[in-house]
């Protein structure tokens, strides 16, 4: 019976020590996205999409309360493929948390499409998720011409011509 008691001590000592380092561990997010040129200008991805190497990028979380103040920002630059990862320290449970395209580096492609200028992100471990990772919808900006070809993507797509 001691032995017992001593092992469900012990489990209990372990199970405590467990739950007070999981309850202070620093909280650690990885947002993830990419920027796209909208070749067709139709703003949205299509097979004529390029990812935009070197575009900017900016998450800020913003206080929940009327004044609306900055509590955390950092920024980003996409790579080759149009893909970055911010690193976020803490939680950002009770914040409006949003990447935003800031500039593109290609003057035939750096028009900001207003609808994909924007994606907000939750930062907490309070979500359900588990994964340290969060990924932003993609970001994108308008090429100053539509490609050739961009009828013929639609139309594989399914859209048609409106006349």
């Amino acid at each position: 019976m001691a032995k017992a008691s001593v092992i469900a001590l012990v489990s209990l000592a372990i199970c405590l020590s467990s739950f007070l380092s999981f309850s202070y561990a620093e909280d650690r997010f990885f947002v993830e996205g990419k920027v796209y040129c909208d070749t067709c200008r139709v703003e949205f991805e299509t097979r004529l999409t390029e990812p935009i190497k070197g575009a900017t990028v900016n998450l800020e979380c913003r206080n929940r309360t009327l004044d609306g103040s900055i509590t955390y920002s950092r920024g980003a630059t996409t790579d080759e493929l149009g893909k970055y990862s911010i690193e976020v320290e803490g939680d950002h449970a009770e914040e409006i948390c949003e990447v935003s395209v800031t500039k593109s580096p290609r003057e035939d492609c750096n028009e900001f499409m207003e609808a994909w200028r924007k994606a907000r992100v939750l930062l907490t471990k309070n979500d359900g998720v588990i994964a340290p990772v969060r990924y932003a919808n993609s970001l994108g900006f308008l090429k100053k011409k539509a490609v050739p070809g961009c009828a013929q993507v639609l139309k594989e797509m399914g859209f048609v011509p409106l006349h």
